[in-house]
């Protein structure tokens, strides 16, 4: 990319949009692109149509999207997937009828089956059965790599797909009810800790095992994939390492400072047993990861005390809340 080139991030107000975005800029790219939701809803056909047209980009980061966390996969499965198709198609559709240069669309690391060989590698992609407690998602994710590749082989375009790891890290989503693991973790022991509550309870067991990235090394590695990658291949971006929920609650707790006792509920659903992503193709081309976890969930709570726990939702649909 010239540094002069027209970029759009679809969700740039988001955990991950904004992270890229910053990337970009320290890079000295500051043609950069991408209203907030409240003035583009990419759900629109018709408006993205119109958007597109308009501002012609070249190059575009799509990191918009619905998500959440288990218990939000769990209670609105049909927004999960009915939302993120529409994006995608929408997004997707116009970068080809607009000509734009490249495409880099961000899938996530659940679209691999339940049960895949650990790591999971890319070819390990549609070999097996979904983890039910995301299917929804993660079949809206697979069809926007399949799209990705159906582009690319009937109209020529370079259209490219990676599949990063669980994420977390400045804008991360800390609501009670519907945020991931890591910021869920973040945001229960903070309010332990001022309300100096005895116990904290996490669901699960705390014996699966995930793996984290902060969210600035993968935009990091977006930025360089876009740079340099014209495979047609899927791309895994993460760190390599993972960590059992019992020990990541045990480092969070840490780092916040709670002094109360944690407990786990194993009648809650633990998800995958376990998800490693092998990142030995990108490892290969020259790029790995920067932040550890430690580092990272300090950098983060840093992030959630001084907003509050509030962020922006430009790469998120906002949920409705239950009851």
């Amino acid at each position: 990319m010239k540094q002069d080139a027209r970029i759009f991030v679809a969700g740039r107000f988001g955990m991950v949009g904004s992270a890229i975005d910053r990337r970009l800029r320290a890079l000295g790219y500051a043609n950069i692109v991408g209203p907030p939701s409240s003035e583009l809803d990419l759900q629109d056909q018709h408006a993205v149509a119109d958007f597109f047209r308009g501002e012609r980009p070249e190059y575009v980061f799509l990191a918009a999207a619905r998500v959440g966390g288990i218990h939000a996969n769990n209670t609105y499965p049909a927004d999960f997937i009915y939302n993120n198709l529409q994006i995608q198609m929408n997004v997707i559709h116009s970068c080809w009828k607009n000509g734009v240069r490249k495409l880099l669309f961000l899938g996530s690391s659940c679209i691999y089956p339940k049960h895949a060989p650990q790591p999971i590698r890319e070819e390990h992609l549609l070999t097996g059965l979904l983890e039910p407690t995301n299917e929804p998602y993660a079949v809206a994710k697979i069809a926007g790599i399949k799209m990705c590749e159906a582009y690319n082989r009937q109209h020529g375009t370079n259209f490219i797909s990676v599949m990063p790891t669980n994420l977390y890290g400045p804008n991360d989503s800390y609501d009670p009810m519907n945020s991931h693991v890591l910021p869920a973790l973040i945001r229960r022991f903070h309010e332990a800790k001022v309300a100096a509550a005895p116990e904290v309870v996490v669901w699960g067991t705390g014996e699966p095992r995930r793996e984290f990235m902060y969210v600035d090394d993968l935009a990091d590695a977006c930025v360089y994939l876009m740079q340099t990658y014209d495979g047609p291949g899927i791309v895994n971006i993460g760190t390599g390492q993972e960590v059992r929920i019992a020990d990541l609650a045990a480092l969070v707790r840490e780092v916040v400072g709670y002094k109360g006792v944690l407990r786990f509920d194993p009648t809650k659903p633990d998800g995958t047993p376990r998800k490693l992503l092998d990142c030995s193709f990108l490892h290969a081309m020259g790029w790995r990861h920067q932040t550890e976890l430690r580092e990272g969930i300090a950098r983060a709570y840093e992030d959630f005390q001084r907003t509050g726990g509030r962020s922006h939702s430009g790469d998120r649909i906002a949920l409705p809340r239950v009851g």
